[in-house]
């Protein structure tokens, strides 16, 4: 009995290691990116209708 106590303990930690190990967390910058560029404010007097 104790071989398959052993056994199941062994089965829990290695999928909670391989779930929350950082090892596979290298994930590529995509989806939305903070705005990096300057905010368009427009002149006083400036035509902002296109």
């Amino acid at each position: 009995m104790s071989f398959n106590v052993a056994k199941t303990i062994n089965f829990l930690l290695e999928g909670s290691l391989e779930i929350f190990s950082p090892n596979h967390d290298n994930y590529p910058a995509i989806g939305i990116q903070p705005f990096t560029g300057e905010i368009w404010h427009p002149k006083k007097g400036e035509d902002t209708k296109s």
